[in-house]
């Protein structure tokens, strides 16, 4: 199993140098369009190889959706953490009755009353 993940990872590699081999032309990123800089004032612009762009928004997304699934199961481990929280108690509780119940009774019958 370990050398079907090194050769999946082997070839992942393969595939992401040659795409960027294959687009290392400039590409210009601008904050808003053209029309829209002089008027707002914002004439940000930064240019970048094409596939640091291809790679980067890539990388964005799944930054993006990893904390979005984050905030969504967020009611599922509460709920998870609530209930872990109540097993805890619970078993506190049962521990107490049995130590309740075999009060004052020979530690041997309390454990073979225990067992059955």
């Amino acid at each position: 199993m370990r050398y079907i993940r090194y050769a999946f990872l082997a070839a992942l590699g393969v595939v992401l140098i040659s795409l960027s081999m294959a687009n290392r032309e400039a590409v210009t990123l601008r904050l808003v369009p053209e029309e829209l800089s002089g008027l707002l004032g914002l004439n940000w612009s930064i240019t970048l190889p094409l596939f640091v762009v291809v790679l980067g928004g890539i990388a964005v997304g799944l930054i993006l959706g990893f904390v979005w699934e984050w905030l969504r199961e967020h009611k599922h481990r509460r709920d998870a953490s609530r209930k872990s929280r109540e097993v805890v108690q619970l078993k506190r509780e049962v521990n107490q009755l049995k130590d309740h119940k075999h009060k004052g009774k020979d530690e041997v019958l309390a454990i073979l009353d225990e067992a059955s």
